[in-house]
């Protein structure tokens, strides 16, 4: 069934406000560089693949236990040190092409529009947050509002989802994309509504750990643009860069 000419030139004006901006983006830093605009997104799809096979191979989950595998049991140092690395740690009992196209999708988008360090950067403080609320939801205990039961706190804590959804909310912030991204927020809260875990109430920990970092980030540039106009503006007003000029100006 075909739409109607003035349904169609509407679906394509609200597509256009939602994705055009990101789409444009995307076209240009592929269109430059090609598969060089994405070697965290190779790395880091790398890292799942490895670490799914490792866990597998004689000898090897042992390994992966001791450098990448956290639960909220273990002492905060501890936890700390192995964050970094738990992020590329797929669950052992799920399809690992599930976590490793998660990945290539939302980190190759985010290192193409965001850039490299700020999508590395979102991606394990969203990821870090879900790992520090756990941790301490499961001393809350699960009468408390936010509390999680104490038998969480023996959960394996690993993956890489909860970056994944702080990424795709900071790139939705970042090109005015709100509809999608307030459909990632809603499916992660109706998720975590109707099939209550530690997963999905990580997944709301790291949406809104991604959240403050994009406001404030977005603060913090828009001051530091008023502050350099600003810097600007006094000099080119200043005594001094009259002076300046009028030395430039050539004698007559």
């Amino acid at each position: 069934m075909r739409l109607p000419g003035r349904a169609w030139r509407l679906l394509r004006r609200a597509a256009e406000a939602e994705w055009g901006a990101l789409y444009r983006a995307l076209r240009d830093g592929i269109a430059r560089r090609g598969i060089a605009a994405i070697p965290l997104t190779l790395l880091a799809t790398t890292a799942v693949l490895v670490f799914y096979l490792l866990q597998h191979a004689p000898g090897g989950a042992m390994l992966v236990e001791r450098i990448g595998v956290i639960q909220a049991s273990l002492p905060l140092g501890v936890e700390l040190l192995r964050s970094p690395l738990s992020l590329f740690v797929p669950a052992p009992d799920l399809p690992v092409w599930g976590a490793a196209v998660q990945v290539f999708l939302v980190f190759g988008i985010a290192e193409i529009t965001l850039g490299r360090w700020r999508t590395l950067l979102f991606a394990f403080l969203g990821s870090l947050a879900g790992t520090l609320y756990a941790r301490s939801a499961v001393r809350l205990g699960p009468h408390a509002v936010l509390g999680l039961p104490y038998d969480d706190a023996f959960l394996r804590d690993t993956g890489p989802s909860a970056a994944v959804v702080a990424l795709a909310v900071c790139v939705a912030w970042r090109y005015r994309a709100w509809f999608t991204g307030g459909a990632v927020v809603l499916g992660m809260t109706l998720e975590q509504v109707l099939l209550p875990n530690m997963a999905g109430a990580e997944h709301l920990a790291a949406i809104l750990c991604a959240l403050a970092a994009s406001a404030y980030g977005e603060v913090v540039v828009r001051q530091l643009r008023r502050t350099a106009g600003a810097l600007r503006t006094a000099v080119a007003v200043s005594p001094l860069s009259e002076e300046i000029r009028r030395a430039d100006r050539p004698a007559v």
